[in-house]
């Protein structure tokens, strides 16, 4: 091996150690026997013709396209003048452009479970990632609704390649998905199935140089951030990822067109969340020197919860010169130009098969990235625009093109848009609502303002945020809570939430949240009673049954 280079295997974890490597790969026959893997096989919906199961008309074909930990403003569709990505672009301008799209809690697990369940975090109760578990629940609930047994149930053949992690011990294939079982947070190069991919193509192993880390508070070296990788493109995990898609899409193409069976395709890449992994051409595509810092680089942290000045130590930020987080943003953004040259494979394939005409496509991710903003990397406890604003994009036939809706819509709201679109029942997705009417131009009733939730990550750090046109809301019960005026500080530098101007805003917003949380049945609104000023109430917020009396005799004075 060459001197420099260390050629590194990330483990999976436990959980998927103890199984044989023959278990890792779950396909499903598509043709023949009709058997269906984990939860699909409940319905029945592969008995007899495909697509017709129960006299169900089908639906249209989804394909679902998911990056994992991505910024909004890596795109040339939402501004970016140095993006390379040319092929989510022209998606934005064939479809339609969500301007505030927000992710409904900045965490992989719990925001990919909303994406399956339709639910919130609170709702479905898989609130943190398996790695970073302080005692939450790893998985759903056994009879939790999930949308792909009701495409199942439609007849629909449903695939997902690529990042699962919406569980520790239930798989995608429990859920009814096709595809590798590719669990956990990065590109897992020691996987069975990604290492046949390597031997069948006489491409070189996974190996890295070139490593970025700051130094942590005890003095030790920090979280990897970006590496460059001695492979070429067609060996990356983002390539197999796409190849391995493609393959199946071929297969759900055939099944379209032989049986009218249509068919759902998700490919979730890893990336671009950090460690940005990449070969040459990708490392060294973007000039640092082009690259403009984020204003909020700057941050002081005054008046701010500690915690977050706090995770800036962790990430490292203050021990690396300012020339390597311009390096890191440029390699970030490498990253995502890679991996939309390959989502480019796939739609280049969905041409060749002749499914532009009779598939709806989404583009979204689970939630964004700091890479240096508020002078923090990954994701945490601080609910800012980085990590909460997240890109999305869809595009449905017959839909009219380069659209851009400025309405606060959720990655939630694709659970019911796929349910819409498949023809199945979208009321399970109780906290989800299609953004099909959005795409077809209508006028839309819509609510003026998102909430979002975030439950903790290294520990248990509860937050809720209201967010509407102009200002920010940011509940921290251990804390100091936040507000801030987003028209005249975008970048969220100076908390607001205490001067004396500001206590209509304070007070309206606050009262706001209490009822969207204690509509929804969210109980952190329990807190918000006895700590805030939330103005009147009419029940009794003790919950001890024994002096509701006062007030309902209370609100009926107000």
């Amino acid at each position: 091996m060459a001197a420099g280079h260390e050629r590194v295997l990330r483990g999976d974890r436990q959980a998927q150690e103890a199984r044989r490597p023959e278990d890792l790969l779950h396909r499903r026959p598509l043709h023949g026997s009709g058997q269906v893997s984990g939860a699909g096989a409940e319905s029945g919906a592969e008995s007899g013709e495909p697509g017709k199961a129960a006299g169900k008309a089908p639906g249209k074909n989804i394909l679902f396209l998911m990056t994992d930990q991505h910024r909004t403003d890596t795109l040339g569709a939402y501004g970016n003048p140095l993006a390379r990505t040319p092929v989510l672009d022209e998606l934005a301008a064939t479809g339609t452009r969500f301007d505030r799209w927000y992710t409904p809690t900045a965490i992989c697990t719990p925001a990919r479970a909303s994406l399956l369940t339709g639910q919130a975090p609170f709702r479905h109760k898989l609130l943190a990632n398996h790695e970073r578990n302080v005692g939450y629940l790893e998985d759903l609930a056994e009879d939790q609704f999930a949308f792909s047994r009701a495409l199942r149930e439609r007849g629909y053949n449903c695939g997902l390649f690529g990042k699962w992690h919406t569980g520790t011990r239930r798989t995608a294939a429990d859920f009814g998905f096709d595809g590798p079982d590719l669990p956990g947070w990065h590109n897992p190069v020691d996987h069975p199935d990604y290492l046949a991919y390597l031997a069948e193509h006489d491409l070189p192993p996974y190996e890295i140089s070139d490593r970025v880390r700051g130094t942590l508070p005890n003095g030790g070296p920090g979280n990897l951030l970006a590496a460059r990788l001695h492979q070429p493109v067609e060996a990356t995990f983002e390539y197999y990822l796409a190849t391995r898609a493609i393959e199946q899409l071929e297969r759900y193409a055939a099944d379209s067109g032989e049986r009218g069976q249509p068919f759902f395709l998700a490919l979730h890449f890893f990336g671009p969340h950090l460690p940005y992994i990449l070969p040459d051409e990708y490392f060294d595509l973007v000039d640092p020197a082009g690259v403009e810092l984020p204003r909020s680089v700057s941050e002081t942290f005054e008046g701010k919860p500690p915690v977050q000045r706090n995770y800036s130590a962790h990430w490292t930020f203050d021990t690396m010169p300012i020339e390597t987080t311009r390096k890191l943003i440029a390699v970030y953004w490498g990253y995502v130009a890679l991996i939309d040259a390959q989502i480019g494979r796939v739609m280049a394939a969905m041409e060749r098969l002749g499914l532009v005409d009779d598939t709806a496509v989404f583009f979204t991710c689970d939630h964004g990235e700091f890479t240096g903003a508020h002078r923090l990397h990954d994701k945490g406890p601080a609910m800012y625009e980085d990590i909460y604003r997240t890109p999305g994009l869809l595009r449905v036939p017959g839909a009219p093109p380069g659209q851009v809706r400025d309405e606060f819509v959720s990655l939630l709201d694709c659970t019911a848009t796929i349910l819409e679109l498949a023809g199945a029942d979208p009321e399970p997705a109780v906290d989800s609502r299609s953004l099909l009417p959005l795409v077809r131009g209508e006028t839309v009733d819509w609510e003026q303002d998102i909430v979002c939730e975030f439950h903790g990550h290294h520990f248990p750090y509860p937050q809720r945020m209201l967010r509407e046109d102009r200002y920010k809301l940011v509940v921290n019960p251990d804390s100091v809570n936040e507000l801030y005026d987003l028209h005249t500080d975008p970048d969220e530098l100076q908390n607001v939430y205490a001067h004396p101007e500001r206590a209509g805003v304070r007070g309206r917003m606050m009262r706001r949240l209490y009822d969207v949380l204690r509509e929804r049945g969210d109980n952190f609104y329990h807190w918000m009673t006895s700590m805030y000023d939330v103005g009147e109430v009419g029940h009794d917020p003790t919950l001890s049954g024994l002096d509701e009396s006062t007030y309902r005799d209370g609100a009926a004075q107000a």
